[in-house]
């Protein structure tokens, strides 16, 4: 999973912070804390980790994954990070290295 979308209140900026949807990688929520939980009045499930965002954002920095954008909707701050796939620049750098 190469995209990350994370988002919380900001008068809730301590957390908890929102990380994931219920197909999110399960290895990936674990490492953040993070529980699925379905909020009353909501048809869908969401992972929530009790850490603030900048915690969550340290520990995805540790994993590779790179602020791509960030945002403020209403009173809702959402970030999107992205994690390079190494493979991916393994065949490029593969491929350029066969054309010279």
């Amino acid at each position: 999973m190469p995209y990350v979308l994370i988002s919380t209140q900001i008068r809730l900026e301590s957390g908890p912070t929102v990380v994931g949807d219920e197909w999110s990688d399960k290895k990936l929520m674990e490492h953040l804390g993070a529980s699925l939980m379905k909020t009353l009045g909501n048809n869908f499930m969401e992972y929530r980790t009790p850490d603030p965002p900048r915690m969550v954002l340290d520990k995805l920095e540790k994993l590779d994954y790179h602020v791509v954008s960030m945002t403020g909707v209403g009173q809702t701050c959402i970030w999107t990070l992205h994690k390079p796939d190494h493979n991916i620049s393994d065949k490029k750098a593969t491929i350029s290295k066969g054309d010279s």
